[in-house]
């Protein structure tokens, strides 16, 4: 099985606000992707291939009404609460908040879950209370997973090393895995790798033998749970990372790296094309 993830991060803000959004106005915005999206993917097999898109909350519902009958995109949401609304429990004490149970409820079918700009922020937050512990990001980030496969979510678990963690990529991968995933139900998950330190303007992206080594890693760590690469799928890559056996397929992005720079349907669909060959 293949698996195509989007994560349209905060792609909603329009650009005359510091955003990338020229595609839609906010209202309409989810509609427009699912819409331009869900007849090209149609013509992959679904017994074959999986394409999920993860949205901001405020765009779910209106992801979830454009899909069409027997639609090939499954709509995700981006992370969750650590804690769910319980029948006979808390009933939803959550300000600001997003429990399972509303995501499962809005429509979602998964959950992406420790990306690294998640990651980032939540140790941001521990920092600030004198906490440096890397385990503890794991830690809270384990207890999101499992919120989210215990209201029936599937999640993308997504894990990766700083350049100043690169040496010891092997330590710091292996604790994320291990502690993320203890006590994890794996057959509902799908990691993805974000080599964080090749990510971004002017970085070297990572090549071939060390996408390689590091699925393999996962694979063998993980006792096969699918991997997928985080650090973005695109155009010039798609082949590359096709020819990889051990990578399952890919977490998508902007779509477009210049001049008018954000997410495109179209070239969303020519990348996937690309990337399965078909």
């Amino acid at each position: 099985m293949k698996y195509i993830f989007l994560n349209l991060k905060r792609f909603d803000v329009p650009v005359e606000l510091g955003g990338v959004n020229r595609l839609a106005p906010v209202a309409e915005w989810a509609k427009t992707i699912v819409e331009g999206t869900q007849e090209g993917l149609k013509k992959y097999d679904p017994a074959k291939v999986e394409f999920v898109q993860f949205f901001p909350e405020a765009h779910i519902l209106n992801a979830v009404a454009a899909l069409c009958e027997a639609s090939p995109v499954q709509v995700g949401c981006q992370s969750l609460y650590r804690a769910d609304t319980a029948v006979g429990g808390n009933f939803g004490a959550f300000t600001s908040n997003r429990p399972a149970s509303i995501a499962k409820a809005m429509g979602c079918g998964w959950a992406l879950i420790g990306h690294c700009e998640e990651r980032g922020d939540k140790a941001g937050v521990l920092a600030e209370a004198g906490v440096t512990d890397t385990a503890a990001v794991n830690r809270l980030l384990n207890q999101e997973i499992k919120a989210a496969t215990a209201r029936g979510l599937k999640v993308l678990y997504c894990i990766g090393e700083k350049s100043e963690e690169q040496a010891a990529w092997q330590e710091v991968l292996g604790e994320q895995l291990d502690i993320g995933l203890a006590g994890v139900d794996k057959s509902r998950v799908v990691i993805a790798y974000e080599p964080i330190w090749s990510i971004g303007p002017g970085k070297t992206p990572a090549d071939k033998p060390y996408i390689e080594k590091i699925a393999r890693f996962v694979k063998e760590r993980t006792g096969g749970v699918p991997v997928v690469y985080g650090g973005g799928l695109k155009s010039d890559n798609a082949e590359m990372l096709a020819s990889i056996p051990e990578i399952d397929g890919g977490l998508i992005a902007l779509t477009r790296f210049a001049g008018e720079i954000g997410f495109y349907p179209g070239e969303y669909l020519e990348i996937i094309q690309k990337y399965l060959g078909e």
